[in-house]
């Protein structure tokens, strides 16, 4: 196994940045990884007291396909996003600032649907908590022999981007990755523990290039394999380094079960 490609989503439901290397500390989420959100009207967020909620409580591209019209860029030593459509510029806001915050939810609010809750806001997350699908996703990871099985059996080709994963994976077999579940991962100093598949929702159906809702891939996994998972999530039990062309190890004593 090796990893084929590193990515980070710094705003929930918008593009992924890749990413050359990433610096994993144990216990935490992915590096820079769904730190912000923005509410599809009052979510009843209270950063003093985090919890996690259901996605539908926030702008998503389950709902809102004309978000991957947009490319998205976070810059960290500024705490500035800056939201890009063919090329261009089209608004930047810092999101350490009230006035950046509200810069961005003004734009976005612009592309919701008729069905919104209230008023757009962009949430921070503070420390220790980020804004995932799941309560214990911290790390997710792709295998892309999965997806090129799947593309076999329905005659297309699926960019791995869809699945917004974290870490994508290379010389796995097909569904392979199933197997790793409660197993540990080496990535050099790194180790990840494997805690569950990914259960895949209708924002895997957007083209994340042109922003059509031009595939059925949670009813295609139903129908082809039984399930609707791709991928597996893992929580990092030591930190470390990792990049793109490192290889993946099993640690020791670990065996993918047959």
């Amino acid at each position: 196994m090796k990893i084929a490609a590193l990515a980070r989503h710094p705003v929930k439901g918008l593009s992924a940045e890749p990413l050359d290397e990433a610096v994993l500390t144990t216990g935490d989420h992915f590096p820079g990884d769904r730190l912000f959100a923005i509410e599809n009207g009052p979510s009843g967020f209270d950063p003093a007291d985090p919890r996690w909620a259901p996605k539908i409580r926030y702008v998503m591209l389950m709902r809102d396909e004309r978000l991957a019209e947009f490319e998205t860029r976070y810059d960290d030593a500024t705490t500035t996003l800056i939201v890009s459509q063919d090329g261009e510029e089209a608004t930047r806001g810092d999101l350490s600032t009230p006035e950046g915050r509200a810069e961005i939810a003004a734009f976005f609010a612009l592309l919701r649907r008729d069905d919104s809750h209230g008023p757009t806001r962009v949430l921070s997350a503070p420390a220790g908590f980020r804004f995932t699908d799941s309560t214990k996703g911290f790390v997710s990871l792709i295998n892309r022999a999965s997806l090129d099985d799947l593309g076999r059996m329905v005659g297309r080709a699926i960019d791995p981007r869809r699945m917004r994963g974290n870490i994508l994976v290379d010389g796995l077999d097909a569904w392979e990755e199933f197997g790793l579940v409660g197993k540990t991962l080496a990535l050099g100093e790194a180790r990840l523990v494997v805690t569950h598949r990914i259960q895949r929702c209708a924002a895997t159906n957007v083209d994340p290039t042109t922003a059509r809702r031009d595939m059925e891939i949670p009813h295609w996994l139903m129908e082809h394999c039984g399930h609707m998972d791709c991928g597996v999530y893992a929580r990092i039990a030591r930190g470390g380094r990792i990049a793109v062309g490192d290889e993946i190890a099993l640690a020791q004593g670990d065996l993918i079960a047959s």
